[in-house]
Formats: C-alpha cells, structure tokens, sequence
C-alpha cells in the first residue's frame, strides 16, 4: 500500500514539473535568449532568472551573452609593394544583437564561417593597400641592428607611416561595420604572425646570412686595421723610449769621460813620471799575460821599466 502511494506521489510530481516546464524557462546570467513562435520572432529576454512562456508553440533559443573568441587560419595575401605573406589574426567577439543575430546566423557555429570572410577580407584589404614596413612596425623607433644595412634590405626600412597599430584600427572598423549587419559586435581583432611565403622565406633567411657573414667580415678587418695600428704605435713607442735612454747613457758616459779625463790630467800635472809609470803598468797587464809571444828590441822604450825597475831612462 504504501509503495502504492509513493509510486503515485512519484508521477504526480513528474507530471506536474513538466507541465510547469512547458510554462516556464530560466536565463543565467551568460545567456541571453530569443523566444520565437512557429519559427517568427516574438521577443528577446537578457534578465537572467525565471521567465514564462506560452507552452508548445512558444520556443526559447539561448545565446552566449560572454565575449567569445575567433582564431583564424594563416592566410596568404601580398602587400601594396609586392611582398607575398603569410598573415595570422585573431579576434574577440560578442552578440550585440540577439534577434539579428538569431534572424541571419541562428548559431555560433555559422557565426563563425561568416566571421571567417568578413575579418579575411578586411585584412586582405588593408594588407594590400600598405607597404610591409607598415604592417611589421609601429613606429619610426631606431632599429638596434641597422649596420651594413645595403640594397634590397636597405630599401626595406623606409619611413612607416602608419604601422602596425594603426592598420589593425582600420582592420576592425571595417570588419565591425559589416559584422553589425549580423548583430555581432567585433570587441578586437589583432595580428598574431606575419611571415614570408615559403618561397620568399629561404632566399629571405639566405640573405640574411651573407648580410651578417659580410658584417662580421667588416668587424675583423677592422678589429686587424686596429691591431696594426697598436703595433705600429708600440714600436714608435718602444723606438721612442729606447732613443731617449740612448741619449741618456751618451749624456752619462760623456760626463763620466769628462770627470776621467780631468782626473787623469789633475794626476798627470802632479807628477807625470808616475803616471807614465802607472799607465806602463797597465799596458803590461793587458798585452804581456796573454797567451802568445811578443818580439821586442832590447832597446826599446817599451820595456825601459823592465830593465832597470825603479829608474826611468830621461
């Protein structure tokens, strides 16, 4: 009897909640919703909480109210001065209004496809009727690496006179203008990748290479001009200072010379006899202790010490 009774309470219950369902309906807070009749639009509702409808012929369709994202494909396209690239944009976007919306794309998922050809086609469109200086750089800021810069690669670094910032701002005005026909509100849109086609790419990076192989090459015959330089400055030092102390010592020898000289003559006028004497001595020294044999006459002036020591022939 009792699970009689509970079965019953159970159905009720059941019952009774869905036909309340058929009445009413609940908006959170991150949804919006369009109530339609036999597919016609009848009202849009944006307060979150619990609503009513007419039930069976009226429909609740709920949208996102969040900003939501889009993330696009790589897309090749060429820049006003010929150069093929590939672009990568991405973009943020909300529902701006539900009954557009609803009338022209019905979801999210067909949003999307229509967002695919509207945000390509402005930057397309923008990419195309700007240099690629323009569309990598913001502003005139000096570059770090401009040594050496020559030819194809000089002529790349032209004046910007809009940039990156600015082609961006021109991208989302004209990609909103078209997204609002759909009831979608285009919050942002940015550029996340520019690179060259794959083409371009290889001969780009080879470029590169012999530009900063030819650069390096620059610097070491430089770095080699100085060295020869702080040699050839060496040696003129080293010249210089080896002349100074040249004449230093002739300017010492010649003073020391003088102060010989003037002894020898200050020695010599006191007695010249002993000095002569002296003198002889030191000859002897020098010439008869060495290895060999001298031939003299008896008679000779040199040995007159020899002969008689201690007396001197007048």
């Amino acid at each position: 009897m009792y699970n009689k009774v509970l079965l019953i309470a159970v159905v009720i219950v059941a019952v009774v909640g869905f036909s309340l369902s058929l009445f009413i309906y609940t908006v959170s807070e991150i949804e919006q919703v369009v109530i339609t009749q036999f597919g016609e639009y009848k009202k849009v509702v944006k307060d979150a909480g619990l609503h009513f409808k007419k039930p069976i012929i009226e429909k609740v369709n709920y949208l996102d109210k969040r900003i939501l994202e889009w993330d696009g494909k790589p897309t090749q396209m060429p820049t006003l001065d010929k150069r093929y690239i590939w672009v990568d944009t991405f973009a943020r976007w909300r529902i701006e209004d539900p009954l557009k919306f609803f009338q022209t794309v019905r979801n999210e998922t067909s949003a999307h496809g229509r967002l695919d050809d509207i945000i390509n086609s402005a930057v397309r469109n923008q990419m195309s009727n700007h240099p690629l200086i323009d569309a990598i750089r913001s502003s005139n800021r000096p570059m770090i690496m401009t040594v050496g810069i020559e030819g194809e690669r000089a002529a790349e670094l032209q004046k910007v006179e809009k940039g990156r910032n600015k082609i961006t701002d021109q991208i989302l005005a004209e990609a909103k203008a078209s997204a609002l026909v759909l009831g979608i509100d285009l919050v942002d849109i940015r550029i996340k990748r520019i690179n060259y086609v794959e083409q371009v790419r290889k001969s780009a990076y080879e470029r590169m290479i012999v530009e900063r192989q030819r650069i390096a090459a620059r610097y070491r015959s430089e770095g080699e001009g100085k060295m020869m330089e702080i040699q050839g400055q060496k040696e003129q030092e080293e010249k210089q200072i080896i002349s100074e102390a040249y004449k230093q010592a002739q300017e010492i020898m010649g003073k020391a010379d003088a102060e010989a000289i003037k002894i020898y003559a200050e020695a010599y006028s006191k007695d010249p006899e002993f000095y002569s004497f002296l003198k002889t001595l030191e000859s002897y020294e020098k010439n008869l202790e060495k290895a060999g044999t001298i031939i003299l006459s008896t008679d000779s002036e040199y040995l007159k010490y020899l002969k008689s020591p201690g007396t001197a022939s007048p």
